[in-house]
């Protein structure tokens, strides 16, 4: 009896302390959202990034690229609101899972072979080794025909970045408006959002959701739907022509669920940056158009006539010298 009078009191006392209308601090699928969604914006970043060691290639031979990709698409699936995102979102999920799909049967039958040096290969096929202008992975080059607004850009994704105390790590030899980097940045964001729930409030949790609705709105969700189509027509096929429909279905995917409405760029809207001098004379960024760069790069510097001399000089060296006795 005394036991059962001091649980009924200790019960009430609960009871006048804690409102009945006290809402759940952890709202389970939001949770569960943010994380998948932060877990698939990162096998992404990862499939665009130069493979300078062995880890990804090992992550996508072993098949844990494709599991951890479906398990991320199916929590996702699960916990998406009826009403987030319609039908496109649930469209895009779908395509998705097809995508990993494709990566599955690719790895199995290409790239379970494969060395680092093969992986190395395919992606310098695509990308090159400097800033290919076919698919430049770089969001600065898309929308920007001067260099000022390149600046002003690469100012607002530094912007992002450094309000959330973010910075580039000294191993990844990129810059900030690299595909990889922005999509690694929406990777945090969206972990951060799922921590946030669980141990911030509701204004700190609403500052991590619109912070992800202004980058996409207005930086990924801009040029990457045409930075897909350009890479899906300069890898024709393999590994990357997958990815680029994967990263293509899931931004069109990203902007459903969050609601936002970009502006997406046009091929009319790449061009080379410009620069216009007092004289009104414009330059443009593009030796590639003028033949071997190297070449370019002596005549402006005058050192390709230097070296035309130094070989006409040689020549009469070698042939002698010329007359008679």
């Amino acid at each position: 009896m005394t036991s059962k009078q001091s649980v009924q009191t200790a019960t009430s006392t609960a009871a006048a302390v804690i409102p009945n209308n006290t809402p759940t601090i952890k709202d389970s699928p939001a949770v569960e959202r943010a994380l998948n969604r932060s877990k698939l914006y990162l096998l992404v970043s990862w499939s665009l990034l130069y493979p300078e060691d062995e880890e990804f290639l090992d992550y996508l031979q072993c098949g844990e690229f494709v599991e951890d990709g479906r398990a991320a698409l199916d929590a996702l699936q699960a916990a998406l609101d009826a009403n987030q995102g319609g039908d496109r979102a649930k469209l895009k999920l779908a395509a998705l899972k097809k995508q990993l799909d494709n990566v599955e049967k690719l790895v199995a039958s290409e790239c379970v072979n494969w060395q680092l040096s093969d992986l190395q290969s395919e992606h310098r096929r695509v990308f090159s080794n400097v800033i290919t202008l076919d698919c430049p992975p770089y969001e600065t080059l898309f929308g920007n025909d001067h260099v000022f607004a390149q600046s002003h850009t690469m100012g607002d994704i530094a912007g992002f970045y450094k309000a959330f105390g973010v910075e580039l790590s000294k191993d990844i030899h990129e810059r900030l408006d690299h595909l990889s980097v922005e999509f690694e940045f929406m990777h945090f964001l969206a972990y951060k959002e799922s921590y946030s729930r669980c141990h911030d409030g509701a204004d700190k949790t609403q500052i991590v959701v619109d912070a992800q609705k202004k980058f996409v709105k207005n930086h990924i969700g801009r040029w990457v739907p045409l930075f897909c189509r350009m890479l899906t027509k300069k890898s024709d096929s393999g590994l990357f022509k997958i990815v680029a429909d994967m990263t293509s279905d899931w931004i069109e995917f990203e902007t459903a669920f969050l609601g936002v409405t970009p502006q997406p760029y046009t091929e009319t809207d790449y061009r080379p940056a410009t620069f216009n001098s007092p004289e009104g004379q414009t330059y443009e960024c593009g030796a590639q158009d003028q033949g071997n760069e190297l070449s370019v790069l002596l005549n402006e510097v005058g050192a390709q006539s230097f070296l035309d001399v130094k070989d006409k000089d040689k020549d009469k060296e070698e042939g002698g010298p010329v007359g008679t006795a």
